[in-house]
């Protein structure tokens, strides 16, 4: 039998009102942060959870910040594509107006010179920055300028790479483009092939972009549509250049009638005189700069024969490039607003987990908040009385 002395009866009530005392002053700072978890202790498997919910907030908010600063960058690329776009639509409009033959060489020389300061814009344009110096077209290498004239023209030294922005945990988009793609590498002629009169030609056939009527037949070679008069009488023959074969002779010339062999079609409208030719070849890369560059150079070059079919072609065929890239860019930041909202809401429920993890249930605490104060009384008056008791209270 264990008998319990006065230092045990002692020692255990100071003890318990030592843990009810700790008890109440918990619960006490529990309603005076609102925080009910104020050690992990209180509740380990709680604290684990609002843990990785605090976690989960603080990556939600990087992808908050990533989209932030994509959607800025490609709003930029959006206004600067647009720009460019609106700059080579005017130049087009030059272009066309120039083919006029009652044009005087000073008018010329005027089209030649506005041209020439609509180039430089697009140059201007095309090293487009984010404001913090990085280049907008610049592949990965964004700390480089992308265009520079050069000895040879307009080069290209940026890279064919794309920056990646992380905007939530399964989506990057690109902020950053490469400017080769959009600027330089664009096919002249309509895409496939390119139909250019000779240099010598002195009457005044002009050739349209033409068209594909069966790939299948596509060789890739190189052809001549040469033109001979007699008596009258204009004739074609076709030439394959590349191999030598002669494709056909003697084919009567009409005005505007379609032209075709190897499944290619175009026409030639006016009259082309004896031994004129004309030139068909796959399409090549050109870039945007050098259609326009070289147009300037034949309007300030005098009885230069301006190409204007083929200029505006190959124009028309650098719009569409700037076109198919801001559309890109549009689509970034469609999926971008998407992230954000998803972003969005998951913050919200993020921050709803971890107030239920976390935050003090006010009714609750407060009527704990009472129950341990009613106990930390009760076991303090009960200590005061049995402490007072004693064996010499009993003797008479």
């Amino acid at each position: 039998m264990m008998r319990i002395s006065t230092s045990m009866l002692y020692d255990t009530n100071v003890a318990t009102m030592n843990q009810q005392q700790a008890a109440l002053m918990q619960t006490q700072q529990q309603l005076a942060t609102g925080v009910r978890l104020i050690n992990p202790s209180i509740d380990p498997g709680a604290s684990a959870q609002a843990l990785a919910v605090t976690q989960a907030i603080a990556t939600n908010t990087q992808y908050t910040t990533n989209s932030n600063t994509a959607q800025s960058t490609l709003t930029l690329m959006d206004s600067a594509l647009q720009g460019v776009t609106s700059t080579l639509q005017s130049i087009r409009s030059q272009m066309i107006s120039a083919g006029n033959g009652n044009l005087t060489a000073s008018q010329r020389q005027s089209i030649a010179t506005n041209m020439s300061g609509q180039l430089q814009q697009l140059v201007s344009l095309a090293n487009s920055t984010d404001g913090q110096g990085n280049y907008l077209f610049s592949g990965f290498q964004s700390r480089t300028q992308p265009f520079a004239s050069t000895s040879a023209g307009y080069a290209y030294f940026g890279d064919g790479g794309q920056n990646q922005t992380q905007v939530s945990s399964t989506l990057q988009v690109g902020t950053t483009m490469s400017g080769a793609d959009i600027f330089m590498r664009v096919k002249n002629g309509n895409g496939t092939f390119v139909t250019q009169a000779a240099s010598g030609n002195t009457g005044t056939g002009v050739a349209t972009q033409g068209n594909v009527v069966n790939p299948a037949l596509l060789t890739g070679n190189n052809y001549s549509v040469a033109f001979s008069v007699a008596a009258g009488v204009t004739t074609y023959s076709v030439t394959n250049t590349s191999t030598g074969s002669v494709l056909s002779t003697g084919n009567a010339y009409v005005a505007g009638q379609a032209i075709s062999f190897d499944g290619m079609q175009f026409n030639i409208q006016g009259a082309p005189a004896n031994g004129d030719q004309f030139t068909v070849a796959p399409s090549s890369n050109v870039s945007i700069f050098k259609s326009v560059s070289d147009f300037v150079t034949a309007l300030n070059t005098p009885g230069a024969a301006l190409g204007i079919s083929n200029a505006v072609g190959n124009l028309d065929a650098g719009i569409s490039s700037v076109s198919n890239a801001n559309t890109r860019v549009g689509t970034n930041l469609q999926l971008i607003s998407a992230a954000q909202a998803t972003g969005n809401s998951l913050g919200l429920n993020y921050q709803q987990t971890l107030s239920q993890l976390q935050d003090t249930n006010y009714t609750q605490a407060a009527t704990t908040l009472a129950q341990e104060n009613l106990a930390l009384q009760a076991a303090q008056k009960s200590f005061v009385q049995v402490s007072g008791l004693s064996l010499f209270n009993y003797m008479p």
